[in-house]
């Protein structure tokens, strides 16, 4: 803490704490983002509300719970919990008119994913929580509030849009205010001090990229504060993604998105690049991604599809909850009848000249496909795992692993082996572009080197990429570019039977 008086020193009043010198201490953190308490300030500015556990070093044994506590901003006395629940606790905020604090919760218990729902707690008086989204089947992924204290609007993810509800402060069923047709925000904040709600946020999608907007809840609509990329992006030939769900075999309903490249002609043939996402507990959206982008991995002329199997998040809590006891098989059955769909609706794809590609948990799923399936033409996979039990072993999330695997390897579960790619080593034999950071503690290079031995045994046709600096996500511009250029030339090369360039990826 410190002073806004000049000169004023800087003072910790957390280090000294028994709290903070636990030894499970430790702030939130995502990837390699620096750790975060989150910190805010009280309304009478004498406390400040953070984000910590005291409980890293459960992670091999049970969850590793985040809550919020609050500390005196003088120091001199350790921090409390706000709320005696134990579970996930984020993005604290203060009502307007100081009486309650707001943030998204969920619990911990042997289920394997809880939808993150909006709770609120008096304030000064803090204690138990009070659920405010009642009645509501749906992830919250942001919200804020009316100047009155008196609503709530939130983000909700639907079906690869982010849509925009409204919910009493006191508590209630949320109503939909905005359903987007294509894309969604990103991004939402309100006016502390209006007469009326002023909401501005981030709209975009996957053929515009967010620009800040100001959003009319009475009205539906969005008007553009910024134009930073608007022209841009109006110059590029690119279409918004093509919805569709299918009924699966299990009658679940699935949905999925296919984007077509540039100067696209329904009367042509198109090869199919199958883009699965990881997680599980995620969804593939309508917006402009980083790490894979739609539009640049179709540009040279391929049809990509996504798929929101069994597992994904903003399709219901028991939807993604489904993927426990069964991490693989089923969510694999799902994206090749999504193939099967696409190829019945969409009479511009060649069956024929199809790959699959994916990370991290899509990463599992595309070696999952490499083991099961000789449909495809070659596969791309960055931080997949092909063992259960060595993915138990090295990662640094085991304990959620036992409880989607029905216990630790060693209680007897046929699982372990069942829905491992690695077991059915001797039906491999699609080509595989292999990649992994090395600093990748999510999936660690032990499991991609497993992949690349059985490969190399088998003598299938297989490139490795391994990157120094990355984690489990390759992030830098540099890295990022050269990926590209490896994941086109392994496509060209199988998908077109282009001959790759002297010094490419097909050497």
């Amino acid at each position: 803490m410190q002073s806004v008086e000049e000169g004023a020193a800087a003072r910790d009043i957390l280090s000294a704490t028994a709290f903070a010198r636990s030894p499970g201490f430790d702030g939130a953190t995502q990837g390699e983002d620096p750790v975060s308490l989150e910190p805010i300030w009280s309304p009478n500015g004498n406390e400040i509300v953070f984000v910590a556990t005291t409980e890293r070093w459960n992670a091999a044994f049970a969850h590793v719970g985040y809550r919020l506590y609050r500390l005196r901003a003088e120091g001199g006395a350790e921090p409390q919990p706000v709320s005696p629940a134990p579970g996930n606790y984020a993005e604290a905020t203060f009502a307007p008119d100081g009486h309650s604090l707001f943030f998204r919760y969920a619990p911990q218990d042997e289920e394997i994913y809880h939808l993150p729902r909006l709770e609120r707690v008096p304030w000064p008086a803090g204690g138990a929580a009070t659920l405010v989204t009642r009645d509501f089947d749906r992830e919250i992924t942001a919200f804020a509030l009316t100047p009155d204290s008196r609503s709530a609007y939130l983000l909700v993810p639907e079906s690869g849009r982010e849509n925009l509800y409204r919910v009493s402060s006191a508590g209630g069923a949320p109503a939909r205010v905005i359903a987007h047709e294509v894309g969604g925000l990103t991004a939402l904040s309100s006016a502390r001090k209006a007469r009326a709600p002023v909401l501005i946020g981030s709209f975009g999608s996957s053929v515009s990229p967010a620009e800040v907007v100001r959003i009319d809840p009475a009205t539906g609509r969005h008007s553009n504060l910024t134009q930073i990329d608007t022209a841009a992006a109006a110059a590029i030939d690119w279409q918004p993604p093509q919805h569709f769900t299918f009924t699966s075999a299990r009658g679940r309903s699935i949905h999925s998105m296919l984007i077509t490249p540039p100067t696209f002609d329904a009367a042509k043939k198109y090869p199919l690049l199958l883009l699965i996402h990881g997680g599980p507990a995620a969804h593939d959206s309508d917006s402009v991604g980083l790490r894979w982008n739609y539009h640049l991995l179709g540009a040279p002329g391929y049809v990509v599809l996504t798929v929101d199997y069994t597992g994904s998040t903003s399709f219901g809590e028991k939807f993604a909850q489904q993927i426990k006891l069964d991490p693989l098989k089923t969510p694999g059955d799902e994206v090749n009848q999504a193939v099967d769909e696409a190829l019945k609706r969409f009479a511009f794809i060649d069956g024929t000249r199809m790959c699959a590609a994916g990370a991290s948990y899509g990463g599992h799923l595309v070696n999952w496909l490499e083991a099961t399936t000789t449909r495809f033409r070659c596969i791309v996979s960055h931080a997949g795992e092909v063992d259960l039990t060595t993915q138990w072993g090295e990662s640094d999330f085991n304990y959620g692993r036992e409880l989607v695997n029905g216990g630790p390897p060693w209680a007897g579960n046929p699982l372990w082996r069942e829905q491992s790619a690695i077991t059915y080593g001797a039906n491999w034999q699609t080509p595989i572009l292999l990649s992994i950071g090395e600093r990748d503690y999510r999936v660690p290079i032990g499991n991609t080197l497993e992949a690349w031995s059985t490969l190399q045994r088998l003598k299938v046709p297989s490139r490795l990429l391994v990157w120094p600096d990355a984690w489990h996500w390759i992030l830098k511009s540099e890295d990022s570019r050269h990926f590209y250029e490896e994941v086109q030339a392994w496509l060209a090369k199988y998908l077109k039977d282009e001959a790759p360039p002297v010094g490419s990826a097909g050497r």
